[in-house]
């Protein structure tokens, strides 16, 4: 769905947001975890395809800009299940999650699963199980607008804080896991668990 789309027919309080995995049958875990926080030499990581509006604002600001902002191209991104992205996303400290053509994105995932502080640049987007989840606690969100500054945003969040976040990706990372056979908290009983509150939630109104 496109994110006009969304805006439109999406009702607070009433709908949810899934979160967007891609779920491995074999071993759905698999590759799950990152490096320790000293061993996450750089900044902020994006790669991925151009498409959507705010990507190509991203790169035009970022891409070869700075050293300490690994913002990279199509030309990097083929992920494969051993490739580069997930040991860049395993290094970094923050994940950039810019919306493409959807507002949601996989991406927002993936930087749970490999423990690196997500940042969500997007607009339009109700993050999934907001109405259980703390976002705040352990992500950042920034508006379109701010792209230009994001470097600054970032270092601007003191060292006490991103520890703190970090390590509530970490305690929430649980939440987001697709297992063969359900596992209590898990992403299974967390989408349940969301319907739930959303219908009783409406049933009192």
């Amino acid at each position: 769905m496109r994110s006009t789309y969304l805006r439109e027919i999406f009702k607070v309080g009433k709908d949810i947001t899934l979160p967007e995995v891609y779920v491995r049958v074999k071993n759905p875990v698999a590759y799950v975890g990152g490096k320790p926080v000293s061993q996450r030499p750089i900044l902020a990581f994006f790669a991925g395809q151009m498409h959507g509006k705010v990507r190509p604002i991203l790169l035009k600001y970022w891409e070869n800009k700075d050293p300490d902002m690994k913002i990279l191209g199509p030309k990097f991104y083929g992920i494969g299940k051993k490739g580069p992205y997930i040991e860049y996303m395993k290094l970094s400290k923050y994940c950039i999650c810019p919306k493409g053509y959807e507002v949601n994105s996989p991406r927002v995932m993936e930087a749970i699963y490999f423990e690196c502080v997500p940042v969500i640049i997007s607009d339009n987007f109700v993050l999934p199980f907001d109405n259980i989840l703390n976002w705040k606690a352990f992500s950042v969100v920034i508006l379109e607008r701010d792209i230009p500054r994001l470097k600054e945003i970032l270092l601007s969040i003191s060292e006490k804080r991103y520890l703190t976040m970090q390590a509530r990706v970490k305690r929430v990372q649980k939440h987001f896991l697709w297992h063969n056979k359900p596992v209590k908290y898990d992403l299974f009983h967390m989408i349940l668990h969301s319907i739930w509150h959303n219908r009783i939630h409406n049933m009192r109104l």
